[in-house]
């Protein structure tokens, strides 16, 4: 969880991404705006889980904390996990909460164990969904390096990372799509 200081990928809103070079079998992953565990789920016919590999207090990387509107220094709650469908690892998804989003309801957020952040944020009528920005990510980018380290060499990989409000707290979730997840129809 220790990134910081680390190079980073280059994060656009679609509209400003060069959008000739997504491949178009990730593109749909990247735009659509519904829950991506919702997804996930039909997809691969319900052989969905959630592996958890670290959660923790950290310090958010520089573009995140900016993002967040968090001070130089700062600490969030970020976790990693992988969405795992039948059996394979389809995405890497990176959350950060700040300090001050963990009072109220969004307390139980820091508790989520291997339950998906997406049932509880889209179930949440106080959700609302902000910016989202998308990136290509290669060796030498440090959620890359985090997204890919249990799996065979990868060459390129797409992510995106929305900012999402709960009860008027921001949280960002970072997902990266890994080298297995199949091709998304229209």
């Amino acid at each position: 969880m220790g990134l910081q200081g680390k190079r980073e990928p280059h994060w656009a809103t679609w509209g400003r991404m060069r959008q000739r070079d997504v491949p178009s079998g990730i593109e749909h992953w990247l735009r659509d705006r519904g829950s991506l565990t919702a997804r996930l789920k039909s997809v691969s016919g319900n052989q969905f889980r959630v592996n958890v590999l670290s959660q923790g207090w950290a310090r958010p990387l520089d573009s995140e904390r900016r993002l967040l509107g968090m001070r130089q220094g700062s600490i969030a709650i970020v976790r990693e996990v992988e969405l795992v469908c039948a059996g394979v690892p389809w995405v890497f998804a990176r959350t950060l909460i700040p300090v001050r989003s963990l009072i109220g309801p969004a307390r139980r957020l820091a508790k989520l164990g291997s339950r998906p952040l997406g049932e509880v944020l889209f179930a949440d009528p106080s959700m609302q969904r902000g910016v989202t920005q998308m990136a290509r990510l290669v060796p030498g980018h440090c959620l890359f390096t985090s997204a890919t380290q249990h799996l065979p060499e990868a060459k390129v990989i797409w992510g995106r990372r929305t900012l999402f409000h709960l009860s008027k707290k921001p949280l960002l979730v970072n997902e990266i799509f890994l080298p297995d997840i199949p091709e998304s129809p229209a």
